[in-house]
């Protein structure tokens, strides 16, 4: 049996921004509480978001302690601005950080008893639905408006915790290009990369089915096609309209089927040293699709190869592996990835530390070669 959990209701497009006011009030809703961060603030994202609520007259109480990789704290403190708010909806702006912290907060609300966060962990047992919660990224690449996942750190313990959990999916997305005219070069990159990573392990997790195989094949052939454009030139309208489509569609499938260990290893650069995920997950990803390519996954790595442009007309399934690869890597030299652990400030003695946490990680049971300590460290070597 395949299971597929989505939004209640998508929307996408340039401006799209303005339905707010029509879902708010089509549900009833009478105020909102904002989760952004406080660059959206700054470089005045935000404040596109404010002039809807406040051309509407909807009230709202904006909460941005918000950070990237969002701790334990974010969201308890998050939980307690919202209950002194009156608020009966959230409205979260921003890439995987505020989303995900905004899931946090409207799971603890309806579910106190996970209010220590920590046993959220995992595939936690909620009883009820989240806060009903508008998502609208700001970034191409975590697919947070759409997912049943969210992480947060534990500081304490220094590890991300994954979070899964299909109450917390966001009621309504709301994908508007607009939002990410500001990304810049290197960020659009990073999550345009994620957006890829994502798209690639889900279509070779052994969970992976016909349904979730058609998201990622369409998400990998938009990412190859845009990406680049769009780290180019951020005011390419088109390209920066298709990689908000093309990391929404990768979601719909690995929300559903999984991930694999190039989460598991970027997870703990995350928890360890801050490292930006989407970095982390585009350094990783050649290096664990050569160690994955001596399993059952092996026969579709040509047909990600394709999706990206390569003719594969004759090819073997062994010229087919290389091909993907390759043209992974090629894509992400383009865009001037950093392509070695130690280019982005990884330390050489905690690699054994890094593997103990990315085997342990909740996304290495979705790797389609069973893997252990020994291996994960053999690769986080090679990438250094």
């Amino acid at each position: 049996m395949n299971r597929i959990v989505l939004n209640e209701t998508s929307y996408f497009g340039a401006g799209c921004r303005s339905v707010i006011a029509a879902e708010a009030a089509r549900r009833g809703f009478k105020k909102a509480f904002f989760v952004t961060d406080k660059d959206l603030i700054r470089f005045g994202v935000a404040a596109e978001v404010m002039k809807v609520f406040e051309a509407n007259n909807i009230p709202y109480e904006l909460y941005s302690d918000v950070k990237v990789n969002p701790t334990i704290a974010n969201v308890q403190n998050g939980v307690a601005a919202y209950k002194a708010s009156g608020a009966d909806f959230i409205v979260a702006l921003g890439g995987g950080s505020s989303i995900d912290t905004a899931k946090g907060i409207g799971i603890v609300v309806n579910n106190p008893e996970f209010a220590d966060v920590k046993s959220l962990e995992g595939v936690a047992d909620t009883k009820h639905k989240a806060v009903p919660t508008f998502a609208l990224p700001t970034t191409a690449g975590t697919a947070a408006e759409v997912t049943i996942n969210y992480v947060i750190i534990d500081e304490e313990a220094k590890k991300k915790m994954v979070c899964v959990d299909p109450n917390d999916i966001p009621a309504v997305a709301i994908v508007d290009p607009e939002l990410m005219y500001s990304m810049p070069k290197g960020l659009t990159a990073a999550t345009g990369m994620d957006a890829l990573t994502h798209a690639i392990e889900s279509f070779i997790t052994p969970g992976a089915w016909a349904m979730s195989d058609m998201f990622e094949l369409k998400a990998i052939e938009m990412i190859a096609q845009n990406l680049k454009a769009a780290v180019d030139n951020g005011k390419d309208t088109l390209a920066r309209e298709a990689m908000s489509q093309a990391q929404y569609i990768a979601g719909m499938g690995f929300s559903n089927v999984g991930l694999g260990i190039v989460h598991s290893m970027a997870h703990p650069l995350g928890a360890f040293y801050d490292t930006p995920h989407g970095i982390a997950n585009a350094l990783l990803l050649p290096y664990v699709m050569e160690y994955n390519a001596e399993s059952p996954a092996a026969s579709k790595y040509i047909r990600i190869a394709a999706a990206m442009g390569v003719n594969t007309d004759g090819m073997t399934e062994a010229e087919g592996v290389q091909a993907a690869i390759d043209a992974v890597r090629t894509l992400s030299v383009s865009i001037d990835i950093p392509q070695k652990l130690h280019e982005i400030n990884v330390k050489e003695e905690d690699i054994p530390a890094l593997a103990v946490a990315a085997f342990n990680d909740v996304c290495t049971g979705g790797n389609p070669r069973p893997t252990s300590i020994e291996d994960i460290e053999a690769i986080y070597r090679k990438a250094f």
